[in-house]
């Protein structure tokens, strides 16, 4: 089965083999076309994607492509104790992965253009869970949103000091403050979900694992590719 995880900056191409998911490439969700899925999909081959873009999945024309939602997700979790009918489809696949991974009550932080949350309780029923801007969207923001203020790089790790000057307050601003965000939404969930167990997935997952190495543990690189296949319902 061909796997699409079509994200607001980059879109994963995969392959779900056997159980196991095949990577084959990533690019520009702003340069996803029905040609370049067209050039890895087998003949008769079944095809699952979760899409955050609905413009790009317009794009995808004269493929079946079957995707997924909290309305017809396979996998066992119960969307029905939250209103899903805006729940994003990577939201729902993380959720699908989470539950059929056995690590229940789990949290699972997908850390990329925007940082999400989602809660599946012991009992497989999704909880709900928190959105907020990723690292990237504030340093953004704040280029955009003011006359001088420059847009740093990323970071691999955030500053301990106060910045004396203007990059460096910067860095301290949006990297620790990041650090911050997460680990106090990390805390009021975890008082609320007693033994919950919080993954990290995505591509800023590395920089929150080891800023926070206690709260967080890193999920496999397949995550919410595994929940894209499994939510689909499809057969390989």
């Amino acid at each position: 089965m061909l796997l699409l995880d079509i994200g607001n900056t980059h879109t994963r191409i995969a392959r779900w083999r056997n159980g196991v998911v095949e990577m084959i490439e990533t690019i520009d969700t702003a340069v996803l076309s029905t040609e370049k899925v067209r050039r890895w999909l087998i003949p008769d081959e079944p095809c699952a994607a979760a899409s955050v873009v609905p413009a790009a999945a317009k794009r995808l024309t004269g493929i079946d492509i079957r995707f997924i939602s909290a309305a017809t997700a396979a996998g066992g979790v119960d969307f029905t104790r939250v209103d899903a009918s805006t729940l994003g489809a990577d939201r729902v696949a993380n959720a699908v992965a989470l539950a059929t991974s056995g690590i229940l009550p789990g949290l699972v932080l997908d850390c990329g253009t925007a940082i999400t949350i989602e809660i599946v309780d012991a009992e497989g029923v999704f909880r709900g869970g928190a959105i907020s801007p990723g690292r990237g969207m504030f340093r953004r923001a704040l280029h955009v949103g003011t006359a001088q203020l420059p847009e740093l790089p990323p970071a691999t790790r955030p500053p301990a000091a106060a910045g004396e000057n203007t990059a460096a307050a910067l860095a301290l601003g949006i990297d620790l403050g990041a650090v911050g965000m997460v680990r106090e939404l990390l805390t009021v969930l975890s008082r609320q979900f007693p033994g919950i167990r919080s993954l990290a997935t995505g591509g800023d997952a590395p920089f929150f694992c080891s800023a926070l190495p206690e709260l967080l543990e890193p999920a496999t690189s397949d995550f919410t590719l595994r929940g894209i296949a499994i939510a689909s319902g499809l057969k390989e």
